[in-house]
């Protein structure tokens, strides 16, 4: 077998996988698709232009999704009942008022914290101020209050309606950092949603009044039944102590007994001075101790680090420590400046030292001096109390009868005093509360609800945002290969060239299409994809081309056919070999018999001459399949074929095979290494990337060279949203200009 490649072809050594990846589109070519990519790593990436392409391709998902959600919030403001609310201000006063400021009150109503004004609000959202607020609402108010609900009907008693539908229309909100609270009413009468406001506030005050009131008088009859208790206990306790000083004459002792107490206290508060002066001296001795034991640095302590001259030195220290990293930087140690500056530093540690040293023995000295002082207190104050209990082992029991009078009379003063502020309080009328402002009905054209401007702006943002979502999970889900970025950022290959769908001719006038120019734009794209191919040596130089594709219907054999025709077109002889020997399709578009064929030359049936339909155009033969074999995995590994191939190289300038798709045979894998590169056919909007990427990585991981992608039956209606660069409608002039030469550029040809 002979497998004889052109020079320039590139041996199976020498090409691998990476091929496709580098071959970066035939970046000469020029196929910018408006995305972004990293060359250096391989890769494609989405750019903003893809997205916003993606949006103008699913241009009307979103435009239905925004005219649906618009058009329902539309219909839902102008269909919703109207709703106004009222608000009524009031202040909450920290303490209540009254006219005696220092009387203190009976019960708790000062407002200290948050906790206390979350309490008076809580106490306007209760359900007791909504049952009295519901109570009040009689006669006409409350049929002007039920009138909305009337065709809606009532479906409970109409004190429990009219209770909930108070409980779910009110609003209580603090304004934030003030003792300021609104109280607010919606309903769809604006006069009914002021009154019940009102009603609240007026309710709240009342309420309040009337706890305090029934605080104050249960306490004035609390306070009266002990007062009486009171005053008997005191009577009792001054006959008691007048009996004992009668009966033991100690009338006397008193004065005597005030000079010995005064005396002890003295001594007595002396001592705790000298008590609470020893303790911070062995304090602060101990943390020394306790440091020094630690090994640690004494200016820790507080009292030490205080100290001015500490304080001084060590800043000198932090001074000295940085001179030295700066000369450190310039100097060796050894050097006089570095050695002036060492010793600088150990000149002012060691005062350092020396200060904190003094200081300590200082702290010693306080200690000792303390100790001294609180003997010499301890023992005066044992001096004053042993003369104290002399004294009070004379006048003990007087002196407990008259403690006990003096504390009791003191509480029944206290009592008598209390029950006269209450008494005089409860004749006040004072509140918690005021009234800032009264609500009154909100304007006819001025309802809360709806809220049109903000029914209408989340109508536009909701149906924007659900378009725009909708689109994006369209193009989520399509997952067809369509754009530049799927070819070459997800399939691995470059893009070499881009065919038009073609319209109004059958499959023989399509298979030659490039020869009769039946359509200019792809008569013209194949003549972009010769150039294109004839970029890049490995292609240039290339005599086999295998082309294939994923799943059938993607044109592989009408680019096969064309694009043999491009190559004949331009002086070099060409032949196509139809090897789809399942399927057979090339016979069929160029209306040749299919009686012979490949299957008959390799079987030995009959030769290449006797085959090979010759001059089907200038410079194109053609080798047909031969009818379907039974058996075609066997007749592709024979010999036979392989020495078909081997003659077509040395017979003709380029060989193009057409081959079965990739995802249902693997028959062009079989061909792949008896070529010397492969073209991989993608029709527009049609195969999965799955699939595609699946054939075109099988594709990659041969050792042969693949030329690149070839994007099929581009639509021409969408063709701005992908490539607007090369089928913009600007164009068409350009090709109908064209075509006028035609004739000349034919006959050239």
């Amino acid at each position: 077998m002979s497998n004889e490649q052109s020079p320039g072809a590139k041996r199976p050594s020498e090409s691998g996988r990476g091929y496709g990846y580098n071959y970066g589109g035939y970046d000469s070519y020029g196929y910018g698709y408006g995305y972004g990519g990293d060359t250096a790593a391989g890769t494609v990436q989405r750019s903003l232009s893809d997205y916003i392409l993606i949006l103008r391709e699913r241009i009307w998902y979103i435009v239905v999704v925004f005219l649906v959600v618009f058009s329902s919030s539309l219909v839902y403001t102008l269909g919703e009942t109207r709703i106004y609310q009222s608000s009524a201000t009031v202040q909450i006063l920290r303490r209540d008022l009254t006219p005696m400021p220092g009387v203190q009150q009976v019960s708790e109503s000062e407002i200290r914290s948050a906790e206390d004004l979350n309490t008076q609000i809580k106490i306007i959202e209760s359900s007791t101020l909504i049952r009295r607020v519901a109570d009040r609402l009689k006669g006409s108010d409350l049929k002007a209050f039920l009138a909305p609900f009337e065709r809606a009907g009532i479906p409970e008693s109409e004190a429990a309606f009219v209770q909930n539908t108070i409980a779910r229309n009110r609003k209580v909100v603090p304004q934030r950092l003030t003792l300021v609270v609104i109280v607010s009413y919606q309903h769809p009468d604006p006069a009914v949603a002021a009154k019940v406001a009102n009603l609240f506030v007026e309710e709240y005050m009342k309420y309040n009044k009337g706890v305090r009131d029934a605080d104050l008088s249960k306490a004035v009859d609390d306070l009266q039944s002990t007062v009486e208790e009171q005053r008997r206990k005191v009577d009792q306790l001054a006959h008691k102590l007048q009996a004992y000083k009668e009966r033991n004459k100690t009338v006397s002792l008193d004065q005597r007994k005030d000079i010995v107490s005064e005396s002890l206290k003295v001594a007595n508060l002396e001592a705790q001075k000298a008590g609470i002066s020893l303790q911070a001296a062995e304090s602060r001795l101990n943390q020394i101790r306790e440091y020094r034991a630690k090994s640690q640095d004494l200016t820790g302590l507080a009292f030490i680090s205080e100290s001015k001259l500490v304080q001084d030195l060590q800043q000198q220290l932090a001074a000295r420590t940085i001179e030295i990293s700066k000369l450190k930087e310039r100097y060796r140690d050894g050097h006089p400046d570095m050695k002036q500056a060492r010793k600088s530093f150990d000149q002012t540690r060691l005062e350092l030292e020396r200060a904190i040293a003094s200081i300590s023995e200082q702290v010693q000295s306080e200690y000792n001096s303390s100790l001294a002082n609180l003997k010499a207190r301890q023992e005066e104050l044992g001096n004053q109390k042993t003369e104290s209990l002399q004294l009070e082992s004379l006048a003990v029991e007087y002196t407990q009868i008259e403690r006990e009078y003096l504390t009791q009379n003191q509480i029944l003063q206290g009592i008598v005093a209390r029950k006269t502020e209450t008494t005089m309080t409860s004749t006040f009328a004072t509140q918690n509360a005021r009234l800032v402002d009264q609500a009154v009905p909100s304007p006819e054209n001025k309802p809360i609800s709806p809220n049109v401007p903000l029914n209408l702006g989340l109508g536009v943002v909701g149906g924007l945002g659900l378009g725009l979502a909708l689109a994006f999970f369209v193009a989520f889900i399509d997952d067809r290969v369509k754009s530049a970025y799927d070819i070459e950022g997800v399939l691995g290959l470059p893009l070499i060239g881009i065919v038009p769908e073609v319209k109004r001719l059958d499959a023989n006038e399509r298979a030659t299409v490039v020869s009769s120019n039946a359509d200019r734009q792809v008569a013209e794209a194949f003549r972009t994809l010769h150039s294109s191919l004839r970029l890049k040596d490995e292609s240039k130089n290339a005599k086999a081309f295998l082309t294939t594709s994923t799943v059938p219907g993607e044109g592989k054999s009408f680019l096969t056919t064309n694009l043999a025709m491009t190559f004949a077109a331009h002086g070099e002889k060409v032949v196509i070999v139809d090897c789809d020997l399942r399927k057979p399709n090339v016979h069929k578009s160029l209306g040749l018999e299919n009686s012979r064929g490949v299957i008959d030359i390799v079987s030995g049936r009959y030769s290449l001459d006797e085959v090979t339909v010759k001059n089907f155009q200038p410079n194109l033969d053609v080798v047909v399949a031969g009818g379907r074999a039974k058996n075609p995995t066997q007749i592709l590994n024979s010999k036979g074929f392989e020495q078909l191939i081997a003659e077509l190289r040395k017979r003709y300038d380029r060989v193009f095979i057409d081959t079965p798709p990739l995802a249902a045979v693997s028959d062009a894998l079989i061909i792949l290494p008896l070529v010397d590169g492969s073209l991989f056919t993608i029709f527009f909007n049609k195969v999965r990337r799955k699939a595609a990427q699946f054939s075109a990585k099988s594709l990659l991981e041969a050792n042969v060279p693949n030329f690149g992608a070839i994007l099929n039956g581009l639509n021409l209606a969408v063709s701005g949203y992908y490539y607007a660069q090369y089928y913009d409608k600007s164009y068409k002039d350009y090709y109908v200009s064209m075509s006028k030469g035609d004739a000349s550029d034919g006959d050239q040809k």
